[in-house]
């Protein structure tokens, strides 16, 4: 690891492990530390996506299928059976995996917008189901009194140690996803984006790359979801609405398709720029709105392009073996 890297990675985890609950604690409102979770969750949930829209290339708009999979799993599961924190999250990872492999077995085949038009529906059917299965998902009514974050018998209630439960997991997610991105396996699955047919030359095999990519973006949103559930201690069908999917793509794009640290900036974006715009009423929808046209149109590439986040990854990484050079004849 590089003498460079270490600092990067360290002022990240000091931003959210020392920084951002000093200001908390400073500002002492419930609403910023909630808001704190928030943002931290959409960050995982940009950068999941991030994984199979700007590393693998496939277009998705299914986002809310396994977000919602894992809350309503850790929902049911806390509720009805009592079950552990930690139970519920293994259990909605697990579930969301399977899921996650099935349809990204079926769906990994399809291109461009027939992949994107299929994840829509998708996502539609899994809003239609939970809220038409009132036996199950309780319909319209949702799930109330979920119990709080519970780890090693202590029961996570106040607004800091909720805050650190969110900002571990989501360092850990992060971490995930960066060895996954900058790797190998991340290189051969941009190969298979930009031509498919040269990376089965190559001996890739494609298919297998996307699907087990698929399955992993599920695993990690279906853990944001379990999560989510645990903090807010209500979901409904309101929350997982195909808007919540095109939300995040729209993160994701926003700070730069293929980057990770574009997909960080986009997640906070999604979050803080329309509540900075509620001063404004309904006029925020519009605002927002013309907001991210307008960084769409003149930042084409996105807040922190991928091209510049793998320059900087490789740049602080000359010991890497895909940034040593053959010496000169």
């Amino acid at each position: 690891m590089s003498r460079h890297r270490v600092p990067i990675r360290l002022a990240f985890a000091f931003v959210l492990l020392a920084l951002v609950p000093a200001l908390l604690a400073w500002g002492g409102s419930p609403y910023l530390a909630r808001l704190a979770q928030v943002v931290l969750v959409a960050i995982v949930l940009t950068g999941a996506l991030n994984l199979l829209v700007g590393t693998a290339g496939l277009l998705a708009l299914d986002t809310v299928v396994f977000y919602g999979l894992g809350a309503y799993t850790a929902a049911i599961l806390s509720v009805n059976s009592g079950t552990s924190f930690l139970t519920n999250v293994a259990t909605a990872v697990l579930l969301a995996s399977v899921i996650g492999a099935i349809c990204g077995f079926a769906l990994v085949r399809l291109t461009s917008i027939f992949f994107a038009v299929a994840t829509m529906a998708l996502a539609i059917s899994f809003h239609t189901t939970v809220l038409n299965w009132g036996e199950l998902t309780r319909g319209p009514m949702g799930y109330r009194g979920i119990p709080p974050v519970r780890l090693f018998g202590h029961s996570v209630s106040g607004w800091l140690e909720s805050y650190y439960v969110t900002a571990v997991f989501c360092l850990i997610a992060l971490f995930v996803m960066h060895r996954v991105v900058h790797s190998f396996y991340g290189n051969a699955a941009r190969a298979i984006r930009e031509d498919e047919e040269c990376a089965l030359s190559l001996g890739l095999r494609t298919r297998l790359i996307r699907v087990q990519i698929y399955t992993l973006h599920a695993a990690i949103t279906g853990a944001a979801g379990a999560l989510y559930a645990h903090s807010n201690q209500f979901i409904g069908p309101d929350n997982f609405v195909i808007f919540e999917s095109a939300l995040v793509l729209t993160g994701v794009i926003v700070g730069g398709i293929g980057s990770l640290p574009g997909a960080v900036i986009g997640g906070v974006v999604m979050v803080l720029l329309p509540e900075a715009l509620r001063e404004i009423g309904n006029l925020r929808a519009l605002v927002f709105g013309i907001v991210l046209f307008l960084s769409i149109l003149f930042l084409p590439r996105g807040l922190f392009s991928e091209v510049r986040a793998l320059a900087l990854f490789r740049r602080d990484m000359p010991k890497s073996p895909w940034a040593r050079r053959r010496p000169a004849p």
